[in-house]
């Protein structure tokens, strides 16, 4: 009877505490994450900072490096060392021309290590040159545990990332409108092929009607690698795995455990804030933009938020403060609060890096 009775109140808690009986998905991949990419905050994970091979999942970095380079339009000839790269393939021809545009299409949807080479030859000089810009990008944009060699993923013991470092190189790259374009395409063709190209990542194609791209990788050495992304109910949320022979299904666990145990929730809105300083003087302050998290319901309950304003104000400041965000005494995020509304003209350098790390505390 005691057993019976414990039992009942078990359930009973559960039912009225859904988050708690919320278990975290079971992956089988060696090292996993999940983050969602407004705020970067990290939801599920499973040895996210341990160094490994990542095989093809390397091209996003080539594909962010190569749109980022503007050259998008330009006419790249083929090398002979392009064609002869191992490993999958767009079937490139030495001699031949395409556009660096087509050459990311081929590059994303169908792998192609041909691409890789020709775009890394044509943007950087030389293969080496391009990957020297790979590692720059790397270390900008916090990709501490990362090294590339080559911009294709084929193995080499020096060429390694971690599932955390691919989900922070996956949320950079969401945030380019092209990059977005081309991860999201399901068929390519080029005008220079009789055929077109078919994506390989089968969240997109036909097994997640929420995917939203991704790239998928796999060598004798990484095994199964994949990144991919998903939009479901105004939330966007990155997943990686590597080493992982169940991969598809994973990334479908944490994406519905996800969804499923978060909604993004408005921290603060933008527009105009009244606040009172130490001197007793109300002052109007003004929020840029708003201020979204991921919360689960249990925790929308124990968010803290402390405002902090410079001591003297003047109508020189541009920022005049900033407000802190806890849950459960730890901080989550932050935002800056401007003296004037948000100017018509482009924010000069200043505000712009203020608004690049507004929200760059991790959680997990």
């Amino acid at each position: 009877m005691r057993y019976f009775v414990t039992l009942v109140l078990v359930v009973f808690f559960v039912f009225l505490n859904p988050i708690i009986g919320q278990a975290k998905p079971s992956v089988s991949a060696q090292n996993a994450i999940l983050m969602e990419q407004n705020s970067g905050r990290i939801l599920f994970e499973k040895n996210p900072h341990q160094q490994q091979p990542i095989a093809s999942i390397t091209k996003i970095m080539t594909a962010i490096v190569a749109i980022e380079s503007g050259k998008w339009d330009e006419e790249v000839t083929v090398s002979e060392r392009a064609v002869y790269t191992e490993g999958s393939s767009i079937y490139l021809e030495e001699g031949e021309k395409m556009s660096l545009g087509d050459l990311v299409y081929g590059l994303m949807l169908r792998s192609g290590n041909d691409a890789a080479v020709a775009i890394s030859e044509h943007i950087g000089g030389s293969v080496e040159g391009f990957v020297y810009l790979m590692n720059e990008k790397a270390k900008w944009i916090g990709m501490d545990n990362t090294n590339f060699v080559n911009p294709h993923g084929l193995h080499d013991d020096n060429h390694y990332s971690t599932a955390y470092d691919m989900a922070v190189l996956m949320r950079y790259a969401m945030e380019n409108d092209i990059f977005r374009k081309v991860t999201e395409t399901t068929s390519y063709k080029s005008d220079k092929r009789a055929y077109a190209w078919q994506n390989k990542n089968k969240l997109l194609t036909s097994l997640y009607e929420y995917c939203i791209g991704g790239k998928t990788g796999f060598t004798r050495a990484a095994g199964r690698t994949l990144v991919s992304a998903a939009h479901k109910e105004d939330m966007d949320l990155i997943a990686v795995t590597l080493n992982d022979r169940n991969d598809w299904q994973d990334h479908i666990n944490m994406f519905e455990w996800g969804y499923d145990t978060y909604n993004l929730e408005d921290l603060m809105e933008e527009g105009s804030v009244t606040y009172e300083t130490k001197t007793g003087e109300e002052i109007t302050g003004y929020l840029h933009e708003a201020l979204r998290f991921p919360l689960s319901d249990v925790e929308k309950d124990s968010i803290d938020r402390q405002t902090f304003l410079l001591e003297e104000i003047n109508e020189s400041e541009d920022v005049i403060g900033k407000s802190i965000f806890y849950l459960n005494d730890k901080p989550i995020a932050e935002t800056s609060i401007f003296s004037k509304k948000h100017p018509n003209q482009e924010k000069g350098f200043f505000s712009t890096v203020l608004s690049l790390f507004k929200q760059i505390i991790r959680v997990g």
